[in-house]
C-alpha cells in the first residue's frame, strides 16, 4: 500500500456545515507547503521514503550541517522534519513542494502529534482512580491503594503517580472535511493531538474504514 502525507501546525477548533446542514466539529491544520528535502531509496538506505520539512528556521538557530542539508533542495532549514514511508518515489523529486491539495474532501487520514503536557499528577487525576472517604477518621483519601499481592515488589502496569501527557500518539481514521489550497489549510473532522500550534504529521490511514 502507498501513502502520502504532509506536514502541519495546529491552529485551533471550529465548526462548519455540510450541504445538508449537519453541524461537523474540525480541527483546523496550517499546512503552508512542504518541501521535499531528501528521497531515500532501497539501494542507498535501505528503505524507500520521503523527508519532508516544514515551517523555516531562524538562521542564526541553525547550525552547519542542518543548512548544508537544506540547500541542496534549493530552501532553509526546517523546524520540523518527518519521513513518509511506503510512497510513490515515482512522484516526489528533491526541492518539490507539497500542498494541502495532496488530500481530497473525504479522505481518511492518520494524524500524529504530542498531547499536553500537564507536568507530574497524581493517579485520581492522571488515571481518573475513585478516591477514598474524607471522614470518620479516613487517612485514606487520594492515595493509588494497595501496590500489590507480594512484598517488595510492584506489578508492571500498576497506575501509579507519575507525568501526565507530553506523548507522541497517532488518531487513526480522521476524515478531510475540506482541503483549502488557497488559504494552505485542511479541515480535519474531529479534535487531533496536540495544543495550538504544535506540529502534527498527517498521513493516509492505515486502515481505512471501507465506504
Amino acid at each position: 500500500m502507498t501513502r502520502k502525507g504532509i506536514l502541519g501546525k495546529k491552529v485551533g477548533m471550529t465548526q462548519v456545515f455540510t450541504e445538508n446542514g449537519e453541524l461537523i466539529p474540525v480541527t483546523v491544520v496550517e499546512t503552508t507547503p512542504n518541501v521535499v528535502l531528501q528521497v531515500k531509496t532501497v539501494e542507498n538506505d535501505g528503505y524507500d521514503a520521503v523527508q519532508l520539512g516544514y515551517d523555516d528556521k531562524r538562521d542564526v538557530l541553525s547550525n552547519k550541517p542542518a543548512k548544508g542539508h537544506a540547500a541542496k533542495a534549493n530552501t532553509t532549514p526546517k523546524r520540523f522534519i518527518r519521513e513518509i514511508k511506503d510512497v510513490e518515489l515515482g512522484d516526489y523529486k528533491v526541492s518539490d513542494e507539497i500542498k494541502a491539495d495532496i488530500f481530497e474532501s473525504g479522505d481518511y487520514v492518520d494524524v500524529t502529534g504530542t498531547t499536553k503536557g500537564h507536568g507530574y499528577q497524581g493517579n485520581v487525576h492522571k488515571d481518573g482512580q475513585s478516591r477514598g472517604p474524607e471522614t470518620h477518621g479516613s487517612r485514606y483519601h487520594r492515595r493509588p491503594g494497595s501496590l500489590g499481592a507480594i512484598i517488595n515488589r510492584v506489578f508492571p502496569g500498576k497506575k501509579l503517580p507519575g507525568r501526565m501527557g507530553n506523548k507522541t500518539i497517532t488518531i487513526l481514521n480522521l476524515q478531510i472535511v475540506k482541503a483549502d489550497t488557497e488559504n494552505n489549510v485542511l479541515l480535519i473532522k474531529g479534535n487531533v493531538p496536540g495544543a495550538n500550534k504544535s506540529f502534527v504529521e498527517i498521513k493516509s490511514a492505515v486502515r481505512a474504514p471501507k465506504k
